[in-house]
């Protein structure tokens, strides 16, 4: 007996790795080899291609397409109906099978809705991308993007809240209380 939950409409094919405490809904299809860690949860209409490595926790909601190349680790948000891509250049008439490209979205990092993702970027720790922004480069961690293509306005906490920093580069999470610094363009946790 399957220790995950698949709606009856989910199409399952042999060779995936499901964790433990999956939920799968409506009309989604795991083609071989993909890996899903525990407790992740894919919303109706998502298609995970052969080789696509999720972590624990992942969250993917409605309409999303992760495409063999497609990696993220433990605790992503990947927003409704967002884009993932796999080769730079494609076209109909031409096979570039070998030439797709390895997308990284790293530890807590949020993709909003309709975002699109460029192929073989690589999204920081706890990065923010925002709704409908068009990421064509590699994102820092804790980094707040937005636009198309997407450029940097800001910085976000582990919460997903803006961060303010003051003049000597510190600044506090509203809703943990985590505390962050800011050093040389890049932001880091102070554990």
């Amino acid at each position: 007996m399957a220790d995950y939950f698949a709606h009856e409409t989910a199409v399952i094919d042999p060779g995936c790795r499901i964790g433990a405490g999956c939920r799968i809904w409506h009309f989604c299809h795991l083609m071989p080899d993909c890996e899903l860690g525990e407790r992740c949860t894919l919303g109706q209409n998502v298609m995970v291609a052969s080789g696509v490595k999720l972590g624990n926790n992942v969250k993917v909601q409605n309409n999303v397409s992760l495409y063999t190349g497609v990696v993220c680790e433990d605790d992503v948000f990947l927003g409704p109906s967002m884009v993932f891509t796999n080769v730079v250049n494609p076209r109909s008439a031409v096979n570039r099978r070998e030439q797709f490209r390895q997308t990284l979205v790293k530890r807590g990092a949020t993709i909003g809705a309709n975002a699109t993702i460029i192929c073989g970027v690589t999204i920081g720790e706890y990065a923010f991308v925002g709704a409908g922004a068009v990421v064509t480069r590699n994102v820092k961690p804790y980094a707040l993007v937005v636009g198309n293509p997407a450029r940097q306005i800001g910085w976000m906490s582990e919460f997903g809240h803006r961060l303010q920093f003051n003049t000597n580069g510190l600044a506090v999470c509203p809703e943990s209380g985590q505390h962050y610094q800011l050093v040389e363009g890049n932001v880091r946790r102070i554990r």
